[in-house]
């Protein structure tokens, strides 16, 4: 009973009891409406004020966007090894996290275009080795495993030049952070053991839908192959698949359920647009848009959050929901 194990576990569960009647990232994101609110009515003076154009400004928020991923996730995740098992694969998917994100980033950021002198540049990414091997202590191989998977994706991004595609770089980078959460929520402050509200499940949901979403909008060409009668009763039968999967992911908090979830959300999304004889072209930037908002405000971060308020502000305008409502 005494034992520090159960202890610290008791201590964690009772003080993230509040959290499952109040949602810490929801009120959040509340007391953050200000701050969003003017990102939205002056979104394009701040684009604008800080140099981006339309011609760079997918890459800017994607660039952006997966580095402050990197940082969440080597800072904000928890560093203790008393609600970490030794069969839990968590260490392993924040070296997924981490290698994915610094791949991202050092393929659109050359090591020569960063500013300051050679050695500043050494110095600073020597402190980004520390910070990301102090970031999983809890084990003697878990800096080793954090830093090889660090400088393996800065290597592999020197080497192959903006070969992940923004859109989809991001939403695979954000979806598995997504998928990291669910694992251990408690691991990233996102709630007790695996006991999660239904806002924090609806949350997570809509984020995930918003990933697949933009995923399939961006690579899936509209053909109208599928006839009307065949694509009504799919579209149907995937529908009651799609809210079957979501009750049950509400009821189990399964991270299999989840994907199983998405899973039948991208097939009715494919036959949506294969049905189609056109897509806007334009909605896949307003999906990447949802998915960036959704992100920011379930892992606190709101710059996130503004990024998707700026490049939705700052793309042409689509009728969102009547796109949206052909998808689903």
């Amino acid at each position: 009973m005494f034992e520090d194990i159960v202890v610290v576990q008791s201590a964690v569960s009772a003080f993230n009891n509040a959290a499952l009647v109040a949602p810490a990232f929801l009120w959040w994101a509340i007391l953050a409406l200000p701050l969003f609110i003017v990102s939205w009515l002056c979104g394009r003076d701040i684009v604008a004020r800080i140099g981006w154009r339309s011609d760079n400004l997918l890459v800017r928020v994607s660039v952006w966007t997966a580095g402050l991923t990197f940082l969440w996730v080597i800072l904000f995740g928890g560093n203790y090894a008393v609600l970490r098992d030794e069969l839990s694969v968590l260490p392993m998917m924040n070296a997924v996290l981490v290698f994915l994100a610094a791949l991202f980033v050092s393929s659109y950021v050359s090591w020569r275009a960063l500013p300051g002198h050679k050695w500043m540049r050494w110095m600073g990414l020597l402190v980004v080795i520390v910070v990301v091997g102090l970031s999983d202590a809890h084990v003697w191989w878990g800096p080793i495993l954090q830093i090889g998977a660090f400088l393996l994706g800065v290597a592999l991004g020197q080497g192959s030049r903006m070969e992940m595609r923004p859109i989809s770089g991001v939403a695979l980078i954000l979806l598995m952070t997504v998928c990291a959460i669910l694992m251990q929520p408690e691991f990233y402050r996102f709630g007790q053991l695996g006991n999660l509200t239904a806002a924090h499940l609806l949350a997570v949901l809509i984020v995930g839908c918003f990933a697949v979403l933009t995923v399939i909008v961006a690579n899936v060409r509209a053909c109208g192959k599928v006839s009307r009668g065949i694509f009504i009763k799919l579209k149907w039968l995937m529908r009651v698949l799609c809210l079957l999967g979501a009750a049950l992911f509400v009821l189990t908090e399964a991270l299999p359920v989840f994907l199983g979830t998405l899973g039948a959300i991208a097939i009715l999304a494919i036959l949506s647009v294969w049905h189609a004889r056109e897509i806007d072209v334009r909605l896949v930037d307003k999906l990447f848009a949802g998915m960036l908002v959704g992100f920011g405000v379930i892992t606190v971060v709101p710059a996130v959050t503004v990024l998707g308020i700026l490049y939705w502000v700052n793309t042409p305008r689509v009728d969102f929901w009547r796109e949206f409502r052909r998808l689903l």
